[in-house]
């Protein structure tokens, strides 16, 4: 019998089979009662004194009680409750069968009764207030059930996941996502989210695709595939029009690809992906392993050996004077020849130790060219062992009172899973924390510098000091190398006084702001990779479009002298610079002057040391060879400006400089 019972005469029932809850379903329910009351009866028990006990619905009635403590209800606020006679079985039983019966609602279901809601005339912040939810999560809910009919009345029969129904929605175009999904529906090969979001996004797909390159022309016709070319199109503009088949027949490559370099390599597995990258959600839940470059063998060694000799007899080439047109040319391409050789060389594989790589993976990805490659990281999976027994114990301290630490026994397994779902809530807490995100990165690549073998490695983030191409060299007289070492001079180490990473973090957090953001300069600084502005192996076209973005005045920073630049060109390069700043008349008037000669008078007319017209001196401090300057921001700067006329961004650098006691080039500056 269903009867109205007072709040304050309802009591928890030993007898509940229920003795875990959700904080945060525990406050939808709250709001949700809040807004449209109690929907469903509490089951109760008889008890002394007037009192009942809940043998099912203590979750409705702990809501109940804390709306009552917010005053929200009265505290004798009537309940309704069938009440049970006084059977301990059946009060137990009744708890177990309204808890154990439960079924959560299908996310088309949410999805179709909030935009119900929605179409009644409420908010998504209403909705998220009504029932305790986010409106993030509300708002996707209600783009699920704008999908195509077909693909909602899939979800809602199970036929498809969340993800998949998700990676539908990366269009609004119902159309397209009822084409791909019946597209997906005839595949013999089953489509992941990733593959579906691209094919929603591309109707068709060029010749020159990835994995058109990948799967190749002949495969894709003998497999059915259509083809479509304009009058124009060539292999590479045509459209390819079954999209579904090429990623069916891209992907079966991969994997056969993967199953392949696994087997090669002697890896655990090989994960493979059609992208170009290693996406997040291909590396979720696997723990970065950690490796370093094969260190070279005794070949590579005598060979990088033979390359360095090789590399100075051109370079003597190019050097002397009396060499001819016909043996510079060779003697560049020689250079870049040994070059690219030597970096080959040096750019070294990385490696684990042997024990790791039977239980290691890695990431195959699809390069721009159509080509698979093998991501050099290696990856632990937390997978159970095949023979099953992943329940080692583990001695973990689980709580500290009065009478000393409480210990229990928890397996290998269960450890692991609890620390990776507490890395996640403090990430997601970090993830909204910009401040403390930005003190952590920092302080991280700050603190790897510092030899602690006391304490494991709290983040994954690495940030040193790049190999160069010639190891350990330092440029004389340079001054941005100068500038460099001053600056990290001036830095605020007091924070290393710490005995641990968190001691010296909180110390490294009470630096004020320009400290700390002295350290982030730096240390980003410090990891930028050494380019040159030309074509081949030397150029990275990102340095060149950061130093464009920054507006770096190039000839404040590096003069051409007889030892960093003219005695290593040769002559004719001298004088096609001469020519650049002063015209014919100035490049003539040094033709007939010996090579080492030439460079020492080069060296004076570009450091501005010479009597000669106003415009050839400006034009002269303003020149650095082409393949120094950064980006077009720096070429255009440089060719028509006086060398004092430069923007804030390189004020900036200037006064940081002269902030620790250097000048970038005074001569320039002087002029």
């Amino acid at each position: 019998m269903i009867s109205g019972i007072p709040l304050n005469k309802l009591a928890p029932s030993p007898r509940n089979v229920r003795k875990h809850s959700d904080a945060a379903a525990d406050a939808e329910l709250k709001a949700s009662i809040a807004a449209v009351g109690l929907l469903q009866n509490l089951v109760v028990r008889a008890a002394p004194k007037g009192r009942y006990t809940v043998e099912a619905g203590e979750r409705r009635r702990q809501a109940l009680t804390a709306l009552a403590d917010d005053k929200i209800l009265p505290r004798d606020h009537p309940v309704a409750c069938l009440v049970l006679d006084a059977d301990d079985a059946n009060a137990v039983e009744s708890s177990l069968t309204e808890n154990f019966q439960r079924l959560n609602m299908n996310p088309a279901d949410e999805a179709q009764a909030f935009a119900t809601l929605v179409a009644e005339g409420a908010r998504a912040e209403d909705v998220a207030r009504r029932f305790g939810l986010t409106v993030r999560f509300v708002e996707g809910r209600l783009r699920l059930a704008n999908l195509a009919p077909v693909v909602f009345e899939a979800l809602a029969a199970g036929e498809i996941t969340l993800d998949l129904a998700k990676a539908f929605g990366a269009t609004s175009d119902r159309e397209i996502q009822a084409r791909v999904f019946g597209q997906m529906s005839t595949s013999y090969y089953a489509l992941n989210a990733a593959s579906i979001r691209r094919m929603v996004l591309s109707e068709t797909v060029r010749g020159n695709d990835p994995r058109a390159r990948l799967v190749g022309r002949e495969a894709y016709a003998a497999a059915g595939g259509r083809i479509e070319r304009e009058l124009f199109d060539d292999e590479d503009s045509e459209a390819w029009l079954d999209v579904a088949l090429l990623e069916q027949l891209a992907t079966a490559r991969m994997e056969a690809e993967a199953r392949a370099l696994a087997e090669q390599h002697g890896l655990a597995w090989v994960r493979p992906t059609l992208d170009n990258y290693a996406s997040h959600e291909l590396t979720t839940g696997l723990t970065r392993l950690v490796s370093e470059p094969a260190p070279l063998s005794d070949d590579d060694v005598a060979r990088l050996e033979v390359l360095d000799a090789a590399y100075d007899e051109q370079a003597a080439i190019l050097e002397d004077e009396d060499s001819d047109d016909d043996a510079i040319a060779a003697a560049e391409t020689e250079i870049e020849r040994i070059d690219h050789e030597s970096r080959t060389i040096r750019d070294r594989p990385q490696v684990i130790a042997p024990e790791l790589r039977p239980q290691a993976g890695m990431i195959l990805t699809l390069g721009r060219d159509g080509t698979p490659v093998l991501q050099p990281v290696f990856y632990g999976e937390g997978a159970p062992r095949p023979d099953g027994d992943d329940d080692d114990g583990v001695e973990a301290v689980t709580e500290k009172g009065a009478a000393g630490p409480r210990r229990s026994v928890l397996s290998k397994r269960l450890v692991d899973e609890l620390a990776m779902q507490r890395r996640d809530v403090l990430s997601l807490h970090v993830a909204s924390d910009p401040s403390l995100a930005l003190d952590v990165l920092v302080f991280m690549l700050a603190d790897a510098d510092t030899t602690d073998w006391k304490n494991k490695a709290a983040s994954t983030l690495r940030g040193g000091v790049p190999n160069g191409p010639i190891l350990g060299f330092e440029p004389a007289d340079a001054p941005a190398s100068a500038g460099l070492a001053e600056f990290r001079a001036s830095l605020d180490e007091s924070w290393r006084v710490g005995d641990d990473p968190a001691a010296r973090f909180d110390l490294f957090r009470n630096l004020d702001d320009e400290a700390r953001a002295s350290w982030l300069g730096f240390l980003v600084g410090r990891t930028l990779e050494a380019s040159l502005n030309l074509d081949g192996d030397r150029r990275i076209g990102f340095i060149d479009h950061l130093g464009g973005i920054v507006g770096i005045d190039m000839a404040r920073w590096w003069r051409p002298t007889a030892a960093n630049y003219f005695d290593r060109v040769s002559k004719q390069v001298i004088l096609d610079a001469l020519g650049d700043v002063g015209g014919p008349e100035l490049s003539s008037r040094f033709a007939s002057v010996k090579k080492r000669d030439l460079a020492m008078s080069a060296e004076r007319v570009f450091a501005g040391a010479t009597i000669t017209e106003v415009d050839v001196r400006d034009r002269a401090l303003a020149w650095v060879p082409e393949v120094m300057r950064f980006g077009e921001q720096d070429t255009a700067d440089s060719a028509d400006t006086p060398t004092d006329a430069v923007d804030d961004n390189g004020d900036e650098a200037i006064d940081a400089a002269s902030a620790v006691g250097l000048d970038p080039v005074p001569e320039a500056r002087a002029a």
